[in-house]
């Protein structure tokens, strides 16, 4: 019997990927090239660790905080619940008890709104996605969630103050964000998630995965 394909949940690094206001975003030139005369072909990547599909390491918001590399891969990958959030911007205990999130759960990823948008990854970087409150933050901490991953570029609504950050990294919990979800059916998962290992900082790029696991917990 062969296993369920994998579902690529990471978003490309094109041109038109939307960045963090301010943010250098990301760029690549050829530097070597056969079409050129050279023997190889060869790219220089330029890029905020924060671009695309990524992981925040402790260290994002917190200045005593583990770095990327401190980050067991064995916390990033395995038995992972997708939760389907409603239509609410602003996320907190009400729309997540409202999931149906099962106890137990150590890696958790939010499935809202934003993955109803087709161009969400591919149009100018807006500001009116959904994310977490900071109540919302806290009871994502308070019920024990090792890793929490969302379908747009931050965990935390836009104009709201760095809480929810604080709050999850504050607690040791790794966040992924950046996810693609629009595939990804509610329910249980096995998810691989490998980022980049860039030792000393805060947060690096990854490619994450999900395969459907069968029906009830793992």
């Amino acid at each position: 019997m062969h296993p369920a394909p994998l579902l690529d949940i990471s978003v490309g690094l094109i041109p038109e990927l939307p960045v963090w206001t301010g943010s250098p975003g990301h760029s690549r030139r050829p530097i070597l090239s056969r079409a050129a005369g050279d023997d190889a072909n060869a790219t220089e990547l330029k890029l905020d660790v924060h671009c695309g599909t990524h992981i925040d390491a402790p260290r994002h918001f917190i200045d005593d905080g583990v770095t990327l590399e401190a980050v067991a891969l064995e916390r990033l990958n395995g038995p992972t619940f997708v939760a389907q959030i409603g239509p609410a911007l602003d996320i907190g205990p009400t729309e997540l008890d409202a999931a149906q999130i099962p106890t137990g759960v150590d890696r958790l990823l939010l499935r809202t709104s934003n993955s109803e948008i087709d161009d969400l990854y591919s149009t100018p970087f807006r500001t009116d996605y959904a994310a977490l409150s900071p109540a919302g933050a806290e009871w994502v901490r308070d019920r024990g969630i090792d890793v929490i991953g969302i379908d747009y570029l931050s965990i935390q609504r836009f104009h709201d103050p760095p809480d929810a950050h604080v709050t999850i990294l504050g607690a040791g919990i790794v966040i992924v964000e950046g996810l693609r979800l629009t595939r990804a059916a509610p329910g249980w998962h096995d998810m691989i998630c490998m980022p980049i290992l860039l030792t000393g900082a805060e947060a690096a790029p990854a490619r994450v995965a999900l395969r459907p696991l069968q029906q009830g917990t793992p």
